[in-house]
């Protein structure tokens, strides 16, 4: 059993399922960077830099990533052909593993009170030749005097939804991340 402590926080989805292979090198992306992105201990940090700071060793598991806001930077998924093939409807991520099929999705800040896990997890559902999402929650966001728990938010909703039989998702599985 993991230290309540151990940085960073995860659960696997369906846990009926054991994590795959590559679990341990995207966890251990997130770990590396602690000093950078632990909001347990930081405050101000936004996607963008956490992203950042993840972004060496994603790639090195041969990840693409998000480089900068630009066009040409931004890694896109198809969600709906038309005619002559042409994209009608793609959406930004942040990383993408096109041998196995991940997706990660950094979020900051109020990710959990505006529901960005939520939306994560539908276009994920929605992409092409996607089979995994990994979504990362801060453990703790501070604002306005108070203190956001967003990776326990997210994580009692995946729960609820992978605990309940209404709605099935189109994953073989999704990593939540508490970083």
């Amino acid at each position: 059993m993991a230290s309540p402590d151990a940085y960073p926080s995860w659960k696997f989805y369906p846990s009926r399922d054991p994590a795959p292979t590559w679990v341990e090198g995207v966890v251990d992306a997130f770990a590396s960077a602690a000093d950078q992105i632990d909001s347990r201990k930081l405050s101000g940090v936004s996607s963008d830099s956490a992203l950042a700071a993840i972004r060496a060793p994603l790639v090195a598991l041969g990840f693409d990533v998000e480089a900068s806001k630009q066009k040409t930077d931004k890694i896109t998924r198809p969600v709906l052909y038309g005619e002559q093939g042409s994209v009608l409807v793609q959406y930004d991520v942040d990383a993408f593993h096109p041998a196995h099929g991940i997706v990660i999705e950094v979020e900051a800040g109020r990710g959990a009170a505006s529901n960005a896990d939520y939306r994560d997890i539908v276009r994920a559902s929605l992409m092409v030749d996607v089979r995994y999402l990994v979504l990362a929650m801060m453990l703790e966001y501070r604002g306005g005097g108070q203190v956001m728990k967003s990776y326990a938010i997210a994580k009692a909703r995946v729960d609820a939804i992978y605990a309940g039989e209404r709605l099935a998702l189109p994953l073989d599985g999704l990593l939540l991340i508490g970083y």
